[in-house]
Protein backbone atom coordinates (compact mmCIF):
# COMPACT_ATOMS: atom_id res chain seq x y z
CA UNK A 1 0.00 0.00 0.00
CA UNK A 2 0.95 3.72 -0.83
CA UNK A 3 -0.17 6.68 0.41
CA UNK A 4 -0.34 10.00 -1.14
CA UNK A 5 -1.55 13.50 -0.15
CA UNK A 6 -2.91 16.38 -2.22
CA UNK A 7 -3.72 20.40 -1.69
CA UNK A 8 -5.09 22.82 -4.34
CA UNK A 9 -6.47 26.24 -4.07
CA UNK A 10 -8.12 28.66 -6.51
CA UNK A 11 -8.96 31.91 -6.73
CA UNK A 12 -12.77 32.86 -6.66
CA UNK A 13 -13.81 35.23 -9.68
CA UNK A 14 -17.42 36.53 -10.87
CA UNK A 15 -18.68 35.00 -14.70
CA UNK A 16 -17.27 31.24 -13.91
CA UNK A 17 -18.95 28.37 -13.47
CA UNK A 18 -18.31 26.59 -9.87
CA UNK A 19 -17.25 23.19 -10.54
CA UNK A 20 -16.15 21.29 -7.74
CA UNK A 21 -15.93 16.92 -7.58
CA UNK A 22 -17.48 17.07 -11.20
CA UNK A 23 -20.21 18.68 -9.71
CA UNK A 24 -21.61 22.14 -11.46
CA UNK A 25 -22.90 23.94 -7.96
CA UNK A 26 -25.30 27.25 -8.67
CA UNK A 27 -23.61 30.28 -7.07
CA UNK A 28 -22.58 33.52 -8.25
CA UNK A 29 -18.92 33.62 -8.77
CA UNK A 30 -16.41 30.09 -10.21
CA UNK A 31 -13.33 29.50 -9.77
CA UNK A 32 -10.06 30.79 -11.66
CA UNK A 33 -8.23 28.27 -13.52
CA UNK A 34 -6.55 26.95 -16.94
CA UNK A 35 -8.57 23.70 -16.96
CA UNK A 36 -12.42 24.00 -15.13
CA UNK A 37 -10.17 24.93 -11.94
CA UNK A 38 -12.35 21.71 -10.10
CA UNK A 39 -10.08 22.61 -6.92
CA UNK A 40 -11.81 19.05 -5.05
CA UNK A 41 -10.85 16.80 -8.24
CA UNK A 42 -6.86 18.48 -8.30
CA UNK A 43 -6.03 18.15 -4.99
CA UNK A 44 -7.65 14.44 -5.30
CA UNK A 45 -5.25 13.29 -8.56
CA UNK A 46 -2.23 15.10 -6.76
CA UNK A 47 -2.36 12.72 -4.08
CA UNK A 48 -3.07 9.95 -6.23
CA UNK A 49 0.39 10.78 -8.24
CA UNK A 50 1.76 11.50 -5.21
CA UNK A 51 1.19 7.67 -3.96
CA UNK A 52 2.66 6.17 -6.71
CA UNK A 53 5.07 8.71 -7.66
CA UNK A 54 4.26 10.33 -11.23
CA UNK A 55 4.87 13.80 -10.18
CA UNK A 56 1.49 16.13 -10.36
CA UNK A 57 -1.23 17.25 -12.35
CA UNK A 58 0.84 20.54 -13.28
CA UNK A 59 3.15 17.88 -15.20
CA UNK A 60 0.72 15.67 -16.72
CA UNK A 61 -1.29 18.70 -17.40
CA UNK A 62 0.33 21.47 -17.96
CA UNK A 63 -1.49 24.95 -17.69
CA UNK A 64 0.51 26.27 -21.12
CA UNK A 65 -0.78 23.56 -22.85
CA UNK A 66 -4.45 24.61 -24.99
CA UNK A 67 -4.96 21.07 -25.30
CA UNK A 68 -6.31 21.33 -21.09
CA UNK A 69 -7.67 25.04 -21.14
CA UNK A 70 -11.16 24.46 -19.86
CA UNK A 71 -10.62 20.95 -19.58
CA UNK A 72 -12.95 18.59 -17.19
CA UNK A 73 -11.24 17.25 -14.20
CA UNK A 74 -13.46 14.19 -14.18
CA UNK A 75 -12.35 13.21 -17.50
CA UNK A 76 -8.55 14.30 -16.10
CA UNK A 77 -8.67 12.19 -12.90
CA UNK A 78 -10.03 8.79 -15.31
CA UNK A 79 -6.69 9.89 -17.29
CA UNK A 80 -4.40 9.61 -13.56
CA UNK A 81 -6.76 6.43 -12.79
CA UNK A 82 -5.38 4.83 -15.89
CA UNK A 83 -1.93 6.30 -15.68
CA UNK A 84 -2.05 4.66 -11.94
CA UNK A 85 -3.23 1.18 -13.26
CA UNK A 86 -0.83 1.12 -16.15
CA UNK A 87 1.93 1.05 -13.74
CA UNK A 88 0.16 -1.46 -11.72
CA UNK A 89 -1.86 0.40 -9.08
CA UNK A 90 -5.61 0.49 -8.33
CA UNK A 91 -6.97 2.63 -5.64
CA UNK A 92 -7.61 1.49 -2.39
CA UNK A 93 -9.57 4.38 -1.17
CA UNK A 94 -9.95 8.45 -1.26
CA UNK A 95 -10.51 11.07 1.36
CA UNK A 96 -10.92 14.66 0.44
CA UNK A 97 -11.84 17.82 2.46
CA UNK A 98 -12.53 21.14 0.40
CA UNK A 99 -12.50 24.21 2.31
CA UNK A 100 -15.37 27.18 1.58
CA UNK A 101 -17.24 29.33 3.65
CA UNK A 102 -19.40 29.85 0.82
CA UNK A 103 -21.82 28.45 -0.82
CA UNK A 104 -23.09 25.39 1.08
CA UNK A 105 -21.68 22.09 -0.34
CA UNK A 106 -23.29 19.28 1.32
CA UNK A 107 -26.36 18.97 -0.51
CA UNK A 108 -23.88 17.86 -3.26
CA UNK A 109 -21.57 15.81 -1.25
CA UNK A 110 -23.56 12.87 -2.10
CA UNK A 111 -23.44 13.26 -6.27
CA UNK A 112 -19.69 14.68 -6.06
CA UNK A 113 -18.68 11.35 -3.97
CA UNK A 114 -20.45 9.82 -6.78
CA UNK A 115 -18.82 11.17 -9.77
CA UNK A 116 -14.97 10.47 -8.28
CA UNK A 117 -15.71 6.95 -7.38
CA UNK A 118 -16.89 6.49 -11.34
CA UNK A 119 -14.39 8.37 -12.90
CA UNK A 120 -11.68 6.10 -10.61
CA UNK A 121 -13.50 3.05 -11.35
CA UNK A 122 -14.20 2.19 -7.27
CA UNK A 123 -17.49 1.76 -5.34
CA UNK A 124 -18.81 4.61 -3.34
CA UNK A 125 -17.94 3.37 -0.55
CA UNK A 126 -14.15 4.62 -1.20
CA UNK A 127 -14.74 7.85 -1.64
CA UNK A 128 -15.39 10.39 1.42
CA UNK A 129 -15.93 14.11 0.67
CA UNK A 130 -16.12 16.44 3.24
CA UNK A 131 -16.71 20.71 3.77
CA UNK A 132 -15.85 22.69 6.30
CA UNK A 133 -15.19 26.65 6.57
CA UNK A 134 -12.78 28.63 8.26
CA UNK A 135 -14.99 30.11 10.02
CA UNK A 136 -14.49 33.74 8.33
CA UNK A 137 -10.91 33.25 8.81
CA UNK A 138 -8.42 33.75 5.72
CA UNK A 139 -8.39 33.28 2.05
CA UNK A 140 -11.51 31.07 2.32
CA UNK A 141 -12.89 32.32 5.00
CA UNK A 142 -13.24 36.02 3.23
CA UNK A 143 -14.13 34.57 0.12
CA UNK A 144 -11.21 34.90 -1.55
CA UNK A 145 -10.61 31.44 -2.75
CA UNK A 146 -11.63 27.90 -2.08
CA UNK A 147 -9.17 25.16 -1.14
CA UNK A 148 -9.10 21.44 -1.09
CA UNK A 149 -6.78 18.46 0.70
CA UNK A 150 -7.30 14.97 -0.34
CA UNK A 151 -5.68 11.71 1.39
CA UNK A 152 -5.39 8.68 -1.11
CA UNK A 153 -4.72 5.18 -0.44
CA UNK A 154 -3.36 3.05 -3.60
CA UNK A 155 -2.49 -0.81 -3.65
CA UNK A 156 -0.94 -3.00 -5.97
CA UNK A 157 -2.58 -5.05 -8.37
CA UNK A 158 -1.50 -8.68 -7.77
CA UNK A 159 -2.66 -11.23 -10.64
CA UNK A 160 -4.20 -13.97 -8.57
CA UNK A 161 -5.12 -16.05 -11.64
CA UNK A 162 -2.62 -18.68 -10.64
CA UNK A 163 -3.84 -18.87 -7.47
CA UNK A 164 -5.43 -22.00 -6.03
Amino acid sequence: MRIGHGYDVHRLAAGRRLVLGGVEIPWEKGLLGHSDADVLTHALMDALLGAAALGDIGHLFPDNDPAYEGADSIRLLEKVTQALQEKGYRVGNADVTVIAQRPKLAPHIPQMRERLAEAMGVDVCRVSVKATTEEGLGFSGEGLGIAAHAVALIEEQQDTSCIG
